[in-house]
Formats: C-alpha cells, sequence, structure tokens
C-alpha cells in the first residue's frame, strides 16, 4: 500500500528545469539507472524511520511498490512553479552556505543522518534570512532543492549522495506538505 516518492518525483523534476542546472546530462542517467523516480531505490537504512515513526520507503519482495495516488504530471507542473521562486532564493544564497555543504558531502565520515541535519540547518537559517512572505513549508521545500542544485553544480560527482540525502530530508521534514500539495 505505498507508493514511489513523490519527493522523489518532485526533486527530479526541479532539477530538470531549473534554469541553470549544468548537471543534465549526470541528471538523465540517474533516471535511466531506474534511480531518479523510483526513490525508494536510495532507502537509507540510517533514515528508514521517519520523525513521525513512517517509514520513507514501501516495499515488497524488495521491490518499491508504486501506489495511484502520485500524479506524476502534475507533479512536474508544481515543480515548474517552484523553480520560478527557486530562482528568486538562489540570488540570495551566499557560496560560503554552498561550499560548507559540499565540504560536509564529500566527508564519508559523515552518516546520512548527520547530513541531513546540516542540510536542516542550513534550510532553516537561510528560511530565516530571506524574506519570502510563503508558507515556510514551501520556502523549506525551494531552499532544498536549490541547495541540491548549486551543491551539485559545485560538484558534479556528489549527484547521487546529495540527491538521496535531499529526498530523505524532504521526506521527513516536509512529507505532510508535500502530500496536501500534490
Amino acid at each position: 500500500s505505498g507508493s514511489v516518492q513523490p519527493e522523489c518525483v518532485l526533486l527530479y523534476a526541479f532539477l530538470e528545469v531549473s534554469s541553470d542546472c549544468k548537471f543534465r546530462e549526470q541528471l538523465h542517467s540517474l533516471q535511466s539507472q531506474g534511480f531518479a523516480l523510483k526513490g525508494s531505490y536510495y532507502y537509507d537504512d540510517e533514515v528508514e524511520l521517519q520523525t513521525d515513526g513512517n517509514r520513507s520507503g514501501h516495499f515488497q519482495n524488495g521491490e518499491p511498490v508504486f501506489g495511484p495516488e502520485v500524479n506524476e504530471e502534475a507533479v512536474r507542473i508544481i515543480a515548474a512553479q517552484l523553480t520560478v521562486i527557486g530562482d528568486q532564493f538562489d540570488r540570495e544564497i551566499k557560496a560560503g552556505v554552498v561550499n560548507d555543504l559540499v565540504q560536509h558531502f564529500l566527508n564519508e565520515n559523515l552518516s546520512g543522518e548527520e547530513i541531513i541535519h546540516r542540510m536542516s540547518e542550513a534550510v532553516e537559517g537561510l528560511a530565516r534570512a530571506i524574506p519570502s512572505g510563503m508558507e515556510q513549508e514551501k520556502a523549506m521545500l525551494v531552499l532544498a532543492m536549490v541547495l541540491t542544485k548549486k551543491i551539485v553544480n559545485t560538484m558534479p560527482s556528489l549527484l547521487q549522495r546529495v540527491f538521496s540525502t535531499t529526498v530523505n530530508y524532504i521526506s521527513q521534514q516536509l512529507h505532510n506538505y508535500i502530500i496536501r500539495m500534490v
């Protein structure tokens, strides 16, 4: 009774339509490997249990279970709308924030949970610093996706790790918001 993660579809679509995405080729290779639209493939045991007690992915016989509730087309339309906000936020994000996160992602001693924590701190700090006049969840969602793009633009080899971390972060922090949105 699970489904493909809408967070995964949303992040992929956001990155795909972002104006200055410098890693489209790698992004498409993620999809061709079957990663991009099977968010559960990125299942990380350390972040398996969400803060609300739900699991971030559903498996049956080791395969992700796809449910009818994710309307991929609707998610793509929402992603396209969010990129407009993302472009505005993009200009406000200082290089230092991005470079710090790049260093965390490069540090293989940090667990998935620790990196999600660092990402969460960065997103919350930016959400406080950038007045947006919108719902906090929406601002945090867009900031997380813009940070993903900026980190991978800086260091394309981090795509898989950053993509999966962001999907897990969004699943943990903003899942209910996304379900309401789609």
